[in-house]
């Protein structure tokens, strides 16, 4: 695990006395992940993910759970929380916050097809939708502000010609920004990892802890960054126009929000090439960093701007 925090078997039996799930089968640590620890937890009543958050504190942490509840309610497959016996989502296992949740079908797919592009671009749109009647709100944690604040940070640590680009970017989207657009609830960090496929079909959205309110095209191109790229870090044209399309069947794009796509590309690239650069050269004390590599976010980013006029519908 990338944030380790340690639970036996016995630590488990104990903490599901205050729940109804029944007696404890099997215990395994799921090895991805680089912000919470995560376990597999099978008991007579069912298989169940149990998270301890290593991050997130117990106050910010009922929005997120709140949602997840609210979204599968409402047809979203995602991990819906286990209430324990006093109704609370929300309790404390070896001194972290944690919740147990439901365990959902499929599997991460690497290679996505366009098939698969369209059915993640249609239950976006879904989520998007089903989001809109959700009454808690939280500001984007990784909005304007924190970019423009981790980017100095970060940039003692680049090449002056990198340097200068991320100056330049940063200084772009505070000019050019998407205040403007649809607003809602956005899951943020859509990638394939966070997308469970069962074959052509979504069996779980997963991981919704970046979750927030933020404008809508900024979600969409969060996940078309990840889902439609090609090798060369370039949109690719059939998997992004069948992503766009499932998604506008079911949310209709806005004209203000077609003429702010190539910005909406670019801001979201940012947004990962700033966390990237930010989690490989500043890591919390006593964190075991999976970092990724923040060259294929820059890589994205650059070629967002060569391309003044990106797939669309």
């Amino acid at each position: 695990m990338a944030v380790f925090t340690r639970v036996t078997e016995a630590d488990i039996t104990a903490w599901l006395n205050n729940y109804s799930l029944g007696t404890l089968l099997e215990l395994q640590g799921i090895p991805a992940g680089i912000e919470n620890t995560n376990y597999f937890v099978t008991t007579s009543n069912g298989r169940f993910v149990l998270t301890l958050f290593e991050k997130l504190t117990a106050d910010e942490l009922p929005f997120y759970l709140n949602l997840m509840a609210h979204l599968a309610r409402h047809g979203i497959p995602c991990p819906c929380p286990v209430a324990d016996k006093n109704n609370f989502f929300l309790s404390t296992l070896n001194g972290k916050p944690a919740c147990i949740v439901s365990r959902l079908h499929g599997k991460s797919v690497t290679q996505p097809t366009a098939t698969q592009c369209a059915s993640v671009g249609a239950m976006l749109g879904q989520l998007h939708s089903a989001g809109l009647s959700f009454g808690d709100v939280m500001p984007n944690p990784r909005g304007a502000n924190w970019r423009g604040n981790a980017a100095l940070l970060v940039r003692k640590f680049l090449a002056v010609h990198d340097a200068s680009q991320l100056d330049s970017e940063v200084a772009y989207h505070a000019q050019n920004t998407l205040n403007n657009l649809p607003r809602g609830v956005v899951h943020a960090d859509l990638f394939r990892d966070n997308v469970l496929m069962d074959g052509d079909r979504v069996g779980g959205l997963i991981d919704f802890y970046f979750a927030c309110n933020d404008c809508l095209l900024y979600d969409v191109a969060i996940t078309v960054n990840d889902w439609c790229m090609t090798p060369a870090n370039k949109l690719d044209e059939e998997r992004t126009r069948a992503f766009l399309n499932a998604y506008h069947a079911v949310r209709p794009f806005t004209s203000q929000e077609s003429e702010s796509w190539p910005t909406a590309l670019r801001v979201a690239a940012l947004r990962f090439w700033v966390s990237r650069l930010f989690d490989l050269n500043l890591p919390r004390d006593g964190e075991i960093v999976n970092a990724h590599n923040p060259d294929q976010f820059k890589q994205i980013l650059q070629n967002h701007i060569a391309n003044k006029q990106p797939i669309w519908l």
